[in-house]
């Protein structure tokens, strides 16, 4: 089955451990809610957390937007997770340190608990964290035809520590180089794969400057969304992911100029030569538009 792209702006993490935090992200205007079973999650409290994330599931599921990260497969968590939570039908799975070959091992697993709980097989979508560990970067390239994927993302902090890195960020603030090649590599990834390249999380939730220049970078590298780790930057990423009215109607003009010369290969609009990449561009900008309205 061809893969389906994640239609998502915003993908707002939530600990799944607390039913109050779940039902906060919930009610915010996140396109996705991530329920966490791993890094928010300490090892003794694992087991709630699948309980309170089915129970949770169970609840508010059938929004569409619940999708929950399961612990790495190399951990004796993982199986735990799935257990639990695929009866209650996520959406979704996040898959962290992931490679090509744990994500085909992460659909038998879940083809063999949706036919257990009596869901459709291939209901349930998956999107790999594909960044963090060294071998996973080298993969990156090799994620076409891969069942059930959805979206790449990326994360800097568990790379940055298989690396034996003291920090992953320049003097100014920017990523260093090597995660900066780690993200293009997602992004690039992704696009190979045909699906969608998801932004990984700005981490100081209080800097909204900071999140808003981030988001529209990354919009502009091609980049179709974003995670989130509280509420509050759940509007700033919609909007930055989002086009504004200038775009929807620059974007129309140039649909309608190809529409008004079938066939064309270029045209010329407002003094510039455009071509068919322009247009490709332009129905993607409408495409947004019309998911974010």
């Amino acid at each position: 089955m061809p893969p389906t792209p994640l239609l998502a702006r915003s993908l707002l993490f939530a600990p799944g451990d607390s039913e109050r935090k779940l039902i906060k992200a919930s009610e915010s205007a996140a396109d996705l809610i991530l329920c966490d079973l791993e890094d928010s999650v300490a090892p003794e409290r694992k087991g709630d957390a699948r309980a309170n994330t089915a129970a949770h599931l169970r609840a508010h599921g059938a929004d569409g937007r619940q999708w929950v990260r399961i612990n790495p497969l190399d951990t004796p968590h993982a199986l735990a997770d799935l257990s639990a939570i695929v009866p209650a039908r996520p959406a979704g799975i996040v898959l962290p340190k992931a490679m090509r070959g744990d994500c085909e091992r992460l659909d038998h697993y879940l083809s063999a608990l949706e036919a257990a709980a009596g869901l459709p097989i291939g209901g349930i979508a998956v999107m790999a964290i594909a960044t963090e560990t060294a071998q996973a970067v080298f993969g990156l390239g090799d994620y076409r035809g891969t069942p059930r994927l959805a979206a790449l993302t990326w994360g800097a902090e568990d790379i940055a520590t298989a690396l034996g890195a003291s920090g992953n960020r320049n003097g100014d603030g920017s990523y260093a180089f090597p995660f900066q090649l780690y993200r293009a590599l997602c992004l690039t990834g992704a696009v190979a794969a045909g699906v969608t390249p998801i932004e990984t999380i700005h981490g100081d939730f209080r800097d909204a400057a900071g999140l808003e220049a981030v988001a529209s970078e990354a919009r502009r590298a091609g980049f179709r969304g974003m995670m989130a780790i509280h509420p509050d930057q759940v509007a700033i990423i919609n909007r930055c992911f989002s086009p504004d009215a200038a775009e929807v109607a620059q974007a129309e003009r140039i649909v309608a100029a190809f529409a008004a010369s079938p066939g064309a290969g270029t045209i010329g609009l407002d003094g510039a030569m455009l071509d068919r990449p322009h247009l490709k561009r332009a129905e993607a900008v409408l495409t947004l538009a019309q998911r974010a309205g």
